[in-house]
């Protein structure tokens, strides 16, 4: 059997896009004053000047335990139709791996009353933020071709009211996620003052690879094994399917210590050679 051709891994690059698409909104949004704040991820940055400062930093990722065992194959949801028929192909994957990320957003101003003003425009900006990363999803062809859901070359601009295009959506939710012990603890090894500050969560998906299939129910990858180790098929399996560690039967040795004395059971009869006595 012939092993099946997988695409290229895709949706490692979503945690860095979302921190990306945090900072590009709040400038988008801010309408307080004419002169933007600077946004920095360096907790310990203090400005010599008025200068106000919102800081974002990640400062924690956790897997969803959402569909965390569900790791059978399933139909992917793009339709790719041949070249020389109209039948679609089929691809499969696993399902996503969902991701948590843990954002603190504080604020910097000269005057308390400042900084709790910016604080306050923060909270209700994130709070409108639904759309934050909202785009058609992506799939790479195990012949390298970028699609979307509909098999069309992937357009980041492609209009998403289509009822068959698969939207990629991530938003932020805040959440209280450190207590105020712990926030004096965070500031302090970062050697920074403490801060008025949000805890935001956001949700992202981490697409892997797809699978080409002929539309049948057995679906043969190749190992994700590293090439230069054991080949599996000599490793050791037990009889339900487990990996055992291979190694090689013992060979017959003589067991260690004094050598044993000529002993047998209560219930054997004595030879004609044994050479037992009693004292």
């Amino acid at each position: 059997m012939q092993l099946a051709a997988r695409g290229a891994m895709l949706g490692q690059n979503i945690i860095g896009e979302v921190t990306e698409s945090i900072h590009k909104f709040l400038i988008d949004q801010y309408s307080l004053t004419e002169q933007v704040p600077r946004f920095e991820e360096d907790l310990s940055f203090v400005p010599k000047d008025r200068e106000e400062v919102v800081y974002i930093y990640m400062y924690r990722a956790s897997q969803n335990p959402n569909l965390r065992n569900a790791k059978r194959y399933r139909q992917a949801p793009v339709f790719v139709k041949g070249d020389d028929s109209d039948e679609e192909n089929l691809f499969y994957h696993r399902p996503p791996l969902l991701m948590d990320l843990f954002y603190l957003v504080a604020v910097h101003s000269k005057f308390r009353s400042d900084a709790e003003r910016l604080l306050g425009w923060a909270m209700v900006a994130l709070h409108d933020a639904t759309h934050l990363v909202y785009r058609p999803r992506k799939f790479s062809l195990p012949d390298g071709r970028l699609v979307d859901s509909i098999g069309r070359p992937y357009d980041l601009k492609a209009d998403p009211t289509d009822d068959d295009l698969y939207m990629e959506k991530v938003s932020l939710a805040m959440c209280d996620d450190l207590t105020v012990g712990d926030a004096i603890n965070f500031f302090s090894i970062q050697e920074a003052p403490y801060r008025p500050f949000l805890t935001y969560r956001a949700r992202v998906a981490l697409d892997g690879p797809l699978v080409a299939g002929d539309g049948g129910t057995t679906i043969r990858i190749p190992s994700l094994g590293r090439k230069d180790r054991q080949d599996d098929s000599e490793a050791l399996t037990s009889s339900s399917g487990r990996m055992m560690a291979s190694r090689k039967p013992p060979e017959g040795r003589e067991p260690p210590g004094p050598e044993p004395k000529n002993l047998r059971r209560m219930s054997e009869e004595p030879t004609e050679n044994s050479t037992d006595t009693e004292d």
